[in-house]
């Protein structure tokens, strides 16, 4: 018997402007004797683009499969019964529960919009995509039908990829990009208004600190910068200035600081704010900051979410309204994922769950250790008592990620000393991934800085950046403690 998986649930503006007897028949590859009508594949695999996730679950329901084409000869001559409506039941990935579990199978388990048996979901490494004649193309220009059209606006791969990670954060859309500071960079483009303004913590990334001092003002966008933690400092600039969007890190990069994204969001939202939060040093299974109160999260998908050291991404989740604004300036300036990079990312996804929780451990473990050991001066690690916002990041945060900075006792040559007499990690930026790496940010990031501006960030020359890779702990440990021996 053929067994064919028929979705009983369509768009009501999905129509083929063909007849039953005009569509292409595939030709069943299990049974070379029955041939199956196109619908029975469009039905299967459901529209991917230019709809909310939410609408695509229900799209791809977990219905009983009808009786085989084959057995019935209205069907077997295409004559199939369309529904016509949405069902407007509970996600049809209800029975996913877990983010492990979402992880591995969300937007893979029941179908997704590429026609295939495989359990993967393959690579549609294409630019352009054709339509058989021109009233297809109409019916799409009109938004009849659905289909991809240039690369820049979509790919079946990325797709799946998208709508996976919105399961993971909870949202209703994701956009996935080229990388993290080309996510970044579009949100802001796309959602700060010329003349607007923009509030930001003191410590992030340093790209995207010359991102908002020296680029944006180019646009009239002006920006405040306070701590992480200083509520008051924002009080003050949502009552002084007409805020467009918050944007902040949390844990932050690299002192690891905590924004309360639930009381920040409460304010900026009573302001017309937008709040944006980059999740990338916590990532969707230590964090969920839309379900705290969030508006978007940005992920530099380069780091965890990937987690092999082999592909540049970034992505943001969050309504489909922001979400749909922001895609509609990608479409423009571009930057988009390729193909491969998103089957990439998607491969890493399987194991992000597995690989987050051995660094939060690992992380934990030794964050305990150089806190006590005598050539190691502090610590910066949301998961230990000494940290600034530690009982913040135990309320907002399931585990604490798998960076740990930390001051060597000296100056730049010990912490030289240390960083070289390493045997595991490899001297290298970046972090998330499963290979442990180590740098000193004033060598790595800010050495074209004199020494007394580096000061103006606190970034020392005694400060070592370790990222835990999913190597045993134990290994780990000796590693760093017969390197700490060496100084």
């Amino acid at each position: 018997m053929a067994i064919f998986t028929v979705c009983n649930k369509v768009f009501s503006s999905f129509e083929c402007r063909c007849s039953d007897s005009e569509l292409p028949r595939f030709q069943n590859l299990r049974h070379p004797n029955v041939t199956v009508p196109f619908r029975y594949l469009s039905r299967r695999f459901p529209p991917a683009r230019h709809l909310s996730v939410r609408r695509r679950r229900h799209n791809s329901a977990s219905a009983a499969p009808p009786p085989p084409p084959a057995e019935s000869q209205a069907e077997a001559n295409g004559a199939v019964e369309l529904n016509g409506s949405v069902d407007d039941a509970s996600s049809s990935y209800s029975f996913l529960q877990c983010d492990g579990s979402k992880a591995v199978h969300a937007a893979e388990r029941l179908g997704r919009g590429i026609v295939t048996d495989a359990i993967t979901t393959p690579v549609v490494n294409t630019s352009v995509y054709f339509f058989k004649k021109t009233a297809d193309l109409i019916d799409w220009k009109e938004k009849r039908q659905f289909s991809f059209e240039y690369g820049r606006y979509g790919n079946p791969t990325t797709a799946v990829l998208e709508e996976k990670m919105s399961a993971l954060e909870g949202a209703e859309s994701t956009l996935f990009l080229a990388s993290g500071m080309c996510t970044a960079t579009v949100m802001m483009m796309a959602l700060i208004p010329s003349g607007g303004h923009l509030i930001t913590t003191t410590d992030c990334y340093r790209r995207t600190r010359i991102l908002i001092a020296n680029m944006l003002p180019r646009m009239g966008i002006r920006a405040t910068i306070i701590d992480p933690a200083d509520v008051e400092a924002l009080k003050s600039a949502l009552e002084q200035n007409n805020v467009s969007l918050f944007f902040a890190e949390t844990p932050t990069n690299p002192f690891q600081r905590c924004v309360d994204i639930k009381l920040v969001s409460e304010l900026c939202h009573k302001k017309g704010a937008l709040v944006c939060i980059d999740s990338t040093f916590a990532t969707p299974i230590n964090q969920k900051a839309l379900a705290l109160g969030a508006d978007l999260v940005v992920n530099s998908a380069t780091k965890y979410i990937a987690g092999h050291n082999d592909v540049l991404a970034g992505c943001i989740s969050g309504s489909e309204k922001l979400i749909s604004q922001i895609r509609s300036l990608h479409f423009i300036l571009g930057g988009t994922l390729s193909p491969s990079s998103a089957y990439l990312v998607l491969r890493g996804m399987k194991t992000l769950h597995l690989r987050v929780q051995q660094q939060n451990s690992t992380a934990l473990r030794m964050a305990e250790i150089l806190e006590a050991h005598p050539k190691v001066t502090r610590v910066y690690y949301p998961g230990v008592p000494s940290h600034p916002e530690h009982e913040l990041a135990k309320r907002q945060m399931t585990g604490f990620g798998g960076v740990v900075c930390f001051e060597i006792e000296g100056d730049i040559m010990p912490a030289m000393k240390f960083v070289d007499s390493l045997k595991i990690p490899y001297i290298a930026p970046s972090f998330g991934g499963v290979e442990s790496v180590v740098n000193q940010p004033a060598i790595m990031s800010y050495w074209d800085l004199p020494r007394s501006e580096r000061a103006k960030y606190r970034i020392h020359d005694n400060l070592v950046r370790f990222c835990f890779g999913v190597e045993d702990f134990e290994d780990l440990r000796d590693d760093i403690l017969q390197a700490l021996e060496a100084i």
